[in-house]
């Protein structure tokens, strides 16, 4: 069985039965998609405590993150007045922190404001609170918050002592740990979103974050700087290494939203300053590769 994107526009795919033979996978639907863990764990009764505690914790930021939520975190900041300011978890703020800092490193082309003032809110790191200097942020943390809960996840099976696994959300947030026993790695697909059956890519990852963003038909890709959709893109894929106290696959997320917007040389730039990050960028002309190869990923299988 190979794994195409499972209700996200982005080409993700995990590799056929037989490469998989020994591994359980547990699912979880959660943020309006499928989250699933993949584990080398021969005792199926601990790998599913396992599963179940970070599908519970999924669940938990669900309920501090989601914008449509009448009480979450993020609604609460909606309805914030210029000078309000409220309480939030410390999820909720750290991953505000990661958004902030993807806003300045993509020159705004990655927003979880939409255009709406993300730079007006102030976080206080120590208080854990939020602040409003003026009217109007929407926040939407879609963009960040799948790859958000896809590291916590895999922090969670670290502490259980699951180090041969993987985790996804919808196959558009992906991070992959280390890979079952006699494996060099877990083998993954990039396709076209618009014909799942055609694979562009081949690799073979440990210690990566992999995120996708794509379109097919719809034009729900915006640019928050100029409040035009994408259209000259289908696809972005953006691989990056998992170093210590890096929410890898949060910032891959933003990276590859980053990607369906900005120019060449912006991208390539955006790989010099994520360190052995790499990039792929489809176009109707066919599929661009940017970015050093400087990390876990081995091309082919």
């Amino acid at each position: 069985m190979t794994k195409n994107d499972m209700g996200n526009d982005g080409g993700v795919g995990l590799g056929h039965p037989s490469d998989l033979r020994g591994v359980l996978c547990f699912s979880h639907e959660a943020m309006a998609t499928v989250y699933e863990v993949y584990t080398a764990q021969t005792d199926r009764q601990y790998a599913a405590q396992a599963a179940q505690a970070c599908f519970d914790l999924v669940d938990r930021l669900e309920r501090d993150l989601s914008r449509f939520l009448p009480n979450s975190d993020v609604t609460r900041i909606n309805h914030l007045d210029a000078g309000g300011s409220t309480c939030v978890a410390s999820s909720t703020l750290e991953c505000l922190v990661i958004a902030r800092h993807m806003f300045d490193l993509t020159d705004g082309a990655f927003d979880v404001s939409l255009g709406t003032g993300l730079p007006s809110l102030r976080l206080d790191t120590d208080g854990s609170i939020v602040h409003a200097t003026a009217n109007g942020v929407r926040l939407d943390l879609g963009g960040i918050g799948k790859g958000y809960a896809v590291d916590a996840m895999a922090e969670m099976l670290e502490d259980w002592d699951l180090p041969a696994s993987l985790v996804h959300g919808g196959f558009s947030s992906v991070l992959a740990l280390d890979p079952p026993p006699g494996r060099e790695g877990w083998p993954l697909t990039l396709s076209d979103p618009r014909d799942g059956s055609r694979i562009l890519e081949r690799l073979t990852v440990r210690q990566i974050a992999l995120a996708a963003s794509g379109v097919r038909k719809r034009d729900h890709i915006m640019d928050p700087r100029t409040g035009c959709p994408v259209r000259d893109r289908r696809a972005a894929w953006v691989a990056l290494g998992r170093p210590p106290g890096i929410a890898a696959a949060a910032v891959a997320d933003a990276l590859t939203t980053a990607c369906m917007l900005l120019g060449w040389n912006q991208i390539e730039r955006l790989c010099q300053n994520s360190p052995g990050a790499e990039a792929w960028v489809l176009q109707d002309e066919g599929l661009r590769h940017l970015g050093a190869i400087e990390q876990e990923i081995h091309h082919g299988w």
